[in-house]
């Protein structure tokens, strides 16, 4: 393989839409409240996916160097652990992209202010964090709360407010459903590794406590990622919110997916889940559009 083509598959695009979603979702609630700021959405949405890619990459290394990704692992190839490329080049590609990010987010924080330099700041160090340093946030259990925070309400009512420069609550609230959504690719990922998480000591919630209450994670989180949306909508008068059970058939297929498989067999419901979050978020946004 090309050095090119390591890196694009070591950036996971099966999952990117997690960084996307979320951002497109605040550009439309901001563009349906007459708030749309061209330049600062296009900033918003190169800055979250920079940020995306350079935690994947830092997972790559950092998984590496923590004994995560052994000769054992069922999961899709990483880079480091597959030696395509040196742990140095790895470490340097995730510095190099979480800067990327905050060239994006300089442009944000000169017009949001402090509360884009919080979340800017938090989203980095998580980023890094997440897999690296003495006690690994991920390795703790506490990256289902991240993801659902970080690619939730955070994305999308932080997107919203560098364009209308205020926080819009109802933004908040359906942040959560792609947060949700991305949460369950999250859960696919834990559960499809929980057996050589075990060995490396990651103490994901699939280890702590079983690939059952995984599946009923999955469930719950696709769940209320396609509630959300339609309750919030209703009830501010978009009865065009309904549009989002369209998405309720292939929910059920991944869902059920879930439920009936186990091991590498749960690779492809990586990518499957992450085009139900694609799914929803356009199906959200074409309801509060036409609302």
């Amino acid at each position: 393989m090309s050095t090119a083509a390591v890196f694009v598959e070591a950036a996971r695009p099966r999952t990117l839409p997690a960084g996307a979603a979320p951002v497109v979702l605040g550009i439309a609630l901001a563009a349906a409240e007459g708030g749309l700021h061209v330049v600062a959405a296009l900033c918003a949405v190169l800055g979250a996916l920079a940020i995306q890619i350079g935690t994947n990459y830092a997972n790559d290394y950092f998984d590496f160097k923590n004994g995560a990704d052994t000769d054992a692992r069922v999961g899709p190839r990483r880079a480091t652990q597959a030696g395509l490329v040196p742990s140095s080049t790895m470490r340097a590609a995730f510095i190099i992209t979480f800067g990327i990010a905050v060239v994006f987010g300089s442009y944000l924080v000169w017009r949001g202010g402090w509360p884009i330099v919080v979340v800017g700041v938090l989203s980095v160090i998580c980023g890094i964090l997440y897999t690296g340093g003495p006690r690994p946030l991920g390795y703790l259990g506490l990256g289902d709360v991240l993801v659902l925070i970080f690619f939730g309400p955070v994305a999308v009512a932080g997107t919203v407010y560098v364009q209308t420069l205020q926080l819009s609550w109802p933004a908040v609230i359906v942040g959560f459903s792609p947060g949700l959504l991305s949460t369950a690719i999250l859960v696919v990922n834990n559960l499809r590794d929980r057996h050589t998480d075990i060995g490396a000591n990651k103490k994901t919630l699939a280890v702590r406590f079983g690939a059952k209450v995984a599946r009923i994670e999955y469930t719950l989180c696709v769940i209320g990622g396609l509630v959300l949306p339609i309750v919030v909508g209703v009830q501010r008068g978009h009865l065009t919110a309904l549009v989002v059970l369209l998405a309720v058939p292939m929910a059920i297929s991944t869902t059920r997916a879930v439920w009936t498989t186990d091991g590498p067999a749960l690779n492809p419901l990586l990518g499957r889940t992450a085009k139900l979050l694609l799914l929803t978020t356009v199906l959200t946004v074409v309801g509060w559009l036409l609302g």
